[in-house]
């Protein structure tokens, strides 16, 4: 069985895991250069990504979620890691008697079998890295791929649908706080949230989603990645020791309150529905965002531009005045307006109502 990581950090002296690897094959990828889109789909967005793959490229699961730029390990953990490894053993040996409960975990098709084959990445990249002559700059990132994928929408002046915007969901999203040490164990449950709604409870453990084996937080994500609202998923929790059965209904948009302002990939939504404007909530006033920086330079300048400015307060976009997170603002924008599009934005400078137009691009 192998284990292949992206970007792979390294992981600290653990004997347990040193034991467990040793019956995996591991390999380590550090490049999206010519990587095959057609098996390693996973968050973008990460520093570290895991696959447990059989031989014959099945996948057991996926290890590797993040929700803060800063504390990019708030959500993993050795201790989850490990038991992450135990569980991709114990599908491993049920193989491939189980194929059936793995079917959902496979990946699904694609437009683009390579980054390259995208328009933004044409012929800028050889398949490996130049390490004798320029590697920082010969390295596909692996935020460029959702990048591109963001761009040919924009390009093809279609809008960007929610899956692209809001990519691998946190289960907090639907209401779920899971325990980075264990493989998907819950410590809360929103009150009334879709998850309360649908009978989840602290303690419990989810060991199916949609029909498939979960052995890690980055499962859940695989799930809720690929669901599209309205939706109904089946469940099946550990719960004092004997299996539940529940059902969680997603309702339509149910994936817009997801945050993703700690995102490399928000940098380019910033220059396309933002002129590289950065916004933060700020409770005081109505639109609930406050411009926290104003970009300075290309095509990210397009703000200071249209004379926006350092803690303006946004009270309203186009006709928009309801309270909205800087993630809704790009789904209002990105959505209904195209590249060219000129947008009103009504901004609060002191004791003085400014009128701003901001170009989209």
């Amino acid at each position: 069985m192998a284990c292949a990581a992206f970007d792979g950090q390294v992981v600290r002296h653990d004997t347990r895991i040193e034991d467990l690897l040793k019956k995996f094959v591991c390999v380590r990828l550090v490049q999206a250069n010519d990587l095959d889109l057609t098996l390693f789909q996973f968050d973008f967005d990460l520093t570290f990504a895991v696959f447990f793959l059989n031989a014959d490229r099945t996948i057991y699961g996926r290890f590797g979620s993040r929700s803060d730029q800063k504390n990019a390990e708030k959500e993993i953990s050795l201790e989850g890691f490990r038991k992450a490894l135990t569980g991709a053993l114990e599908l491993d040996k049920g193989y491939p008697k189980n194929k059936g409960i793995l079917a959902g975990k496979q990946p699904l098709p694609v437009t683009m079998k390579r980054p390259e084959e995208y328009a933004s990445l044409a012929g800028k990249y050889k398949p490996t890295i130049d390490y004798e002559g320029k590697p920082a700059a010969s390295c596909m990132h692996c935020h460029q791929v959702r990048e591109a994928e963001r761009l040919s929408y924009r390009e093809a002046n279609k809008p960007i649908p929610d899956q692209a915007l809001y990519p691998w969901p946190m289960p907090t999203v639907i209401g779920l706080t899971l325990d980075p040490k264990e493989k998907a164990k819950i410590t809360e449950v929103a009150a009334g949230s879709v998850a309360a709604q649908a009978g989840f409870q602290a303690g419990d453990e989810i060991a199916m989603l949609n029909r498939q084996p979960i052995i890690s937080t980055a499962d859940v994500q695989w799930v809720l990645h690929n669901a599209t609202g309205p939706t109904k998923l089946d469940a099946a929790v550990l719960r004092g020791g004997k299996s539940v059965n529940l059902q969680l209904a997603l309702p339509n948009d149910w994936r817009v309150k997801s945050d993703i302002a700690w995102r490399a990939t928000t940098w380019d939504l910033r220059r396309m529905a933002l002129g590289g404007l950065v916004l933060k909530q700020d409770p005081a006033t109505n639109m609930a965002l406050r411009v926290d920086y104003v970009g300075q330079y290309g095509e990210h300048a397009m703000g200071k531009r249209a004379g926006f400015k350092k803690d303006d307060l946004i009270v309203k976009v186009d006709n928009e005045t309801r309270p909205m997170m800087e993630s809704e603002v790009f789904r209002l924008l990105l959505q209904s307006k195209s590249k060219g599009d000129k947008v009103p934005f009504t901004v609060v400078r002191g004791d003085e109502k400014v009128e701003l137009t901001l170009p989209m691009q």
